[in-house]
């Protein structure tokens, strides 16, 4: 994250960081420099992306810690593996999505309700919950979670991904306006697709959410971001070269919507 000469590098924790657009954010943050701490729920896909986070940057300095962070304890325990590997978490990015593409909302059962906004809108909070203590006593610290535009227009079938995504994209707004006053920095990036990532397979698996994208990418006339565009943001926002911005939620879409 562009350090200045002679300084150390930064200590970032990258949750979902196994793919996707989290795994091409610790990629560009690797090579700024940064040492990195993985986050996800599976040991083997965690062990292919430190990988291929060395791969692409000889030397890295990176580790994975699973963990299923829709639980508290379990997220709370990662902060501390992750604090004791890099001394200090600086900077921490957020990529984690819904498991289901989305779904118009008759068809959603609703035992189903609770526990699929859950799993969308706990694993942010709970890391945000764990290393802000932690960054409000040095002064200092960056966050940076990917949510959704679905978070500022509603869609048909988009009922509780959107919910979830406010939820988050509120959440952040809040604390950012508590910690800044300890030089704690939080933003949201809000993309509507992401090309080449697996919740866009997800979304391309299912003939509703298929044709839905579809014609919302007729829409993106700059294009439709990928993993890269994402990531190169989430970079520059942990950077000091973006010190003075803080609460905000960055619609990152090829101009498909701009709420």
């Amino acid at each position: 994250m562009r350090m200045p000469p002679g300084s150390s590098s930064a200590g970032v924790v990258v949750l979902g960081g196994t793919a996707g657009v989290g795994l091409e954010t610790a990629c560009q943050f690797a090579e700024e420099g940064a040492r990195l701490v993985l986050l996800g729920r599976n040991a083997e896909r965690g062990e292919a992306a430190v990988a291929a986070v060395r791969s692409r940057v000889p030397g890295a300095a990176v580790d994975f810690v699973r963990v299923d962070a829709t639980d508290a304890s379990e997220a709370t325990a990662a902060a501390a593996s992750c604090r004791a590997l890099l001394g200090e978490i600086d900077v921490l990015v957020s990529t984690t999505g819904p498991s289901d593409p989305p779904r118009l909302l008759h068809t959603i059962a609703i035992e189903s309700v609770r526990p699929r906004i859950e799993e969308i809108m706990l694993p942010p909070l709970h890391l945000m919950h764990a290393v802000l203590p932690g960054m409000r006593e040095r002064g200092q610290g960056a966050i940076v979670i990917v949510a959704s535009d679905a978070a500022k227009v509603a869609t048909p079938g988009e009922t509780l991904i959107g919910a979830a995504m406010a939820a988050i994209v509120m959440y952040c707004k809040a604390a950012a306006v508590e910690a800044k006053r300890e030089g704690v920095r939080i933003n949201v990036l809000t993309p509507s697709l992401i090309a080449g990532t697996p919740g866009a397979a997800l979304i391309d698996g299912e003939e509703f959410s298929a044709k839905m994208f579809e014609k919302a990418a007729r829409l993106a006339s700059l294009g439709v971001p990928d993993a890269s565009d994402l990531a190169s943001m989430a970079v520059y926002l942990a950077s000091p070269a973006a010190r003075r911005i803080t609460g905000q939620a960055i619609s990152i879409n090829g101009g498909i919507s701009v709420a």
